[in-house]
């Protein structure tokens, strides 16, 4: 099934500099969980292709509805809920890994698109929960099955995490 037009014609082209400025801001509202879950290698190249009007606003799992319905409103796009053939909204989770159980082969390390993962080769790994986006790609890559996902054990979710879909105030030049 192929996306609509996102921007559709109702709104004259940006030039590069106003694109640019419009990435940057979807890619600020954007979660950071870098999953590719919305079809592009993480959530800025995602933006880039809102604010070139080739990706609808709807792509983002992690966003669930309310983050289809700030894109939506930063695109100046009727708001529409996440496709929901690309994954599951979830709550905040990190990865846990269970340390009887690693085997130190260093490949949720390399899936990990965030670097949230330490630990060395033939060592058991650890991950620092302040970093990890919850995006589960260390998940599948373990060939031990010893990585889990869990709320996080303390605090509220990181910085990075999808902000309320309350009404922002206007920007002043």
């Amino acid at each position: 099934m192929q996306d609509p037009p996102a921007l559709g014609s109702a709104r004259p082209p940006l030039d590069e500099d106003e694109r640019h400025a419009l990435a940057e801001r979807l890619d600020r509202i954007l979660p950071q969980t870098q999953c590719g879950q919305c079809g592009y290698a993480g959530c800025r190249p995602y933006a880039e292709a809102m604010a070139r009007g080739e990706a609808g606003p709807d792509r983002c799992p992690p966003g669930g509805d309310a983050g289809a319905r700030v894109l939506a409103k930063a695109l100046g796009v009727p708001a529409r809920p996440y496709d929901r053939s690309r994954g599951e909204h979830k709550p905040h989770q990190v990865a846990f890994i269970i340390e009887d159980e690693c085997i130190g082969c260093t490949k949720c390390i390399q899936a990990c698109p965030v670097d949230a993962i330490i630990g060395g080769p033939k060592h058991m790994h650890t991950v620092l929960d302040d970093l990890c986006t919850g995006c589960e790609l260390c998940v599948p890559a373990c060939p031990v099955d010893c990585i889990v996902m869990e709320a996080p054990t303390d605090g509220p979710a990181p910085a990075t995490a999808l902000p309320p879909a309350a009404p922002t105030a206007p920007s002043t030049p």
